[in-house]
């Protein structure tokens, strides 16, 4: 780029006297004079620059107007090119449209000479028939068979149209070489496939496709794929290879592989599947219900899942359609009266499990006669003795097995799988409903219920002594076995019935035993009447009158009694086993129900005695230790009651003159004056006329 102060300081340091070349004294006059010579210099280079622009610029503009005039002589040739050409294409045009003339006339001529020729042919080789004695060279030479095939291809359509009467020999003649060449490609085709020639095979299967025996060569190429196949015990990997090698060659060799590939899988399901199905199933038919159930569900599953996979292949519109008809043409006789077989067995099956584990107790069953569930309730709203026939010792069992419950889930959960899998989809949920039916016969009924009858039998009297509660271990078993019923019921029963009006015959079902086995554990757990019993006895044999009137007041050394020591551990034995017998909000109602019976009767117990001052105070600590036991309940209601129990037996200990404030003191200012003048009454000061005087 130019830059004028470097220019000029370039300008003054070349001439002498410029004053920038150190040493030499400045003259401006001479540097005035180089700067006008200079100017001058810049001004002639100036012009002359302008000249030689402004001829640049004419020249330009001389050359522009050629190229211009030479671009329209170029667009009017181009004009006439073009017209030149589309003359050219209308010429083309119309010696094209003769020649295709020309071609239909010819092809006019042309086509039946072509006709008169093959019918000259056929006549001469017809003629040789007639003779009776094949001389043409297509006939005599193997190596020409696809020739002669179409020929007597021919032939053989046009013997069809002559009347027997007269060419009835040659007829023959022609029927007997269609027959023999049709043989000799079948032959042939045969050769090929075992030679692994797949260009002759589908040349030849090319020839047989106008003959009748072409179904014959599609046989042929079936039988022999399925030579040497099905070496392996898996008959059903076995097919779904072969049928995946013969897709691959199949579309080379036939003009219509699907229908070849359709034709050797129906031949795979007719022959080999149905005689395999037929051997494993009919072993057992008759003689093992088991196996048999079993076999049937595995071949039928594995015949579907070889069905999935030949759903990749190509065979035809509807294959779908076609695979199932081939399965249900090997099953439709097994699959028939499959349910009663499943239901049969599912019964012998579960009669002998039951039986297997009530020979194992040693226990014969009995034949214990049930109510309705409208009857039980009506027992349990009664609260009358349980009407079950005569009390028997169970001897501590419980009649319930989570072993026989798992195998008869067990047996019941694939008794549902093999239903899903083997009923028709319109007979599913009524099939389902049968296997439920048995489930609740079995495991509801002949199990469950029948251990709840024997256990409610088994239940002492109140006043039995030293009576073995073993009812609640029959809850706490059979709660966790209706949890596996419920789980199953949830599980595998309702995915086959969910759609279906059975499904609410089985929730209604189900229901009515749960409603029924409700009852039953209700009517049991009323051995609430047997713990309160069993307390009683405790307290009848172990409390005494002198704990309460010590005949010593000043040598009392015990805190609490000794009858007070053997019900809290007795309680707390019970309040366990009871948390361990149940759940959820059963667990909190049997224990206020217990809980308020605990207090009635140690409340009853303790108005049976006269205290003495020494002996309120041990009646006090008694009632303190059982409210200690009664907060193992967690039981709001209960510790209250204990609570206000605590605050009566205060009044066997208080000074006369603080009894009218200690019964209006909060946990006692609620209470009846009845009850509290009980209390007061069991002092053995009541007699006295001071303390009879202060609590009027």
């Amino acid at each position: 780029p130019f830059v004028a102060d470097e220019y000029i300081e370039r300008l003054a340091w070349r001439t002498p006297g410029g004053g920038s070349r150190g040493g030499e004294a400045f003259d401006p006059k001479r540097l005035l004079e180089e700067f006008v010579n200079h100017i001058q210099e810049l001004q002639v280079m100036d012009e002359r620059i302008q000249r030689k622009v402004e001829k640049l610029e004419q020249q330009c503009q001389k050359e522009a107007k050629e190229f211009a005039k030479k671009v329209q002589e170029l667009q009017k040739s181009n004009q006439v090119a073009f017209q030149h050409f589309q003359e050219l294409d209308e010429h083309i045009s119309y010696v094209a449209t003769k020649v295709c003339h020309l071609g239909d006339q010819l092809e006019g001529v042309n086509t039946p000479r072509q006709r008169a020729v093959e019918a000259q042919k056929l006549m001469k080789y017809f003629n040789e028939f007639l003779d009776g004695e094949l001389k043409s060279d297509v006939f005599t030479n193997s190596e020409k068979i696809k020739e002669a095939a179409d020929i007597i291809q021919k032939l053989h359509l046009i013997a069809q149209e002559l009347p027997f009467d007269r060419f009835s020999e040659v007829k023959s003649k022609i029927a007997s070489k269609y027959h023999d060449l049709e043989c000799q490609l079948i032959q042939e085709f045969t050769s090929a496939q075992r030679r692994g020639e797949i260009s002759r095979m589908r040349e030849v299967a090319a020839v047989l496709l106008h003959f009748k025996g072409y179904s014959h060569c599609v046989d042929v190429y079936i039988k022999q794929c399925q030579e040497g196949a099905f070496l392996r015990n898996d008959v059903f990997e076995d097919a779904a290879i072969l049928c995946q090698r013969v897709n691959k060659q199949v579309g080379e060799v036939f003009s219509n592989p699907e229908t070849v590939l359709a034709k050797l899988i129906q031949n795979i399901f007719e022959v080999k599947l149905q005689s395999y199905v037929k051997d494993q199933l009919e072993e057992h038919r008759k003689s093992d219900a088991e196996q048999y159930l079993k076999n049937l569900y595995d071949l039928y599953t594995r015949t579907t899942n070889l069905s999935s996979k030949l759903m990749e292949f190509n065979l035809g519109t509807d294959k779908q359609t076609f695979l199932s008809k081939l399965i249900k043409s090997i099953f439709i006789s097994y699959l028939e009266n499959y349910i009663e077989v499943e239901i049969g067995y599912l019964k012998t099956r579960s009669a002998m499990i039951l039986q297997r584990y009530y020979d194992s107790k040693n226990h014969q069953k009995r034949s214990i006669g049930t109510g309705g569930i409208q009857d039980l309730k009506e027992r349990i709203r009664q609260r009358t003795n349980l009407p079950l026939g005569p009390s028997i010792d169970t001897h501590g069992e419980t009649f319930l097995s989570q072993e026989v419950v798992v195998n008869l889930l067990q047996e019941t959960k694939q008794a549902f799988e093999r239903c899903h899998r083997l009923s028709d989809p319109s007979d599913l949920p009524k099939n389902a409903f049968r296997i439920f039916s048995m489930l609740v016969e079995f495991l509801c009924t002949e199990h469950i219920d029948y251990a709840l009858e024997t256990g409610l039998a088994g239940i002492p009297s109140s006043d039995s002594k030293n009576a073995n509660l073993y009812f609640l271990d029959v809850v706490h078993q059979a709660n966790t076995i209706f949890h596996l019923f419920d789980k199953q019921f949830n599980d595998h029963l309702m995915p086959l019935i969910s759609s279906s009006p059975k499904l609410s015959e089985c929730l209604q079902k189900k229901k009515d035993i749960i409603e029924q086995m409700e009852v039953k554990l209700d009517m049991g757990i009323d051995t609430l009447n047997c713990m309160i019993g069993q307390m009683k006895h405790i307290l009848a044999a172990e409390q005494k009158k002198t704990d309460f009137k010590p005949e010593d007041e000043n040598n009392v050394l015990i805190q609490y009694t000794n009858a007070c020591v053997k019900v809290c551990g007795y309680v707390r034995k019970q309040v366990e086993k009871i948390r361990n017998s149940m759940d959820g909000k059963n667990v909190d109602t049997v224990l206020m129900e217990l809980g308020v019976r605990f207090h009635r009767l140690i409340y009853e117990h303790l108005q049976q005695y006269s205290y003495s001052c020494m002996g309120g105070m041990l009646a006090i600590c008694d009632v303190a230790e059982y409210r200690k036991c009664a907060k193992d309940f967690k039981i709001a209601l209960v510790l209250q009651l204990f609570d206000t129990l605590h605050a009566l037996c205060n009044l066997l200990v208080v000074a006369p003159d603080n009894l009218k404030q200690v019964c209006s003191g909060e946990q006692l200012a609620n209470l009846d004056k009845n009850i509290l003048h009980s209390f007061v009454q069991l002092r053995v000061d009541y007699r006295s006329a001071r303390l009879a005087r202060h609590f009027s």
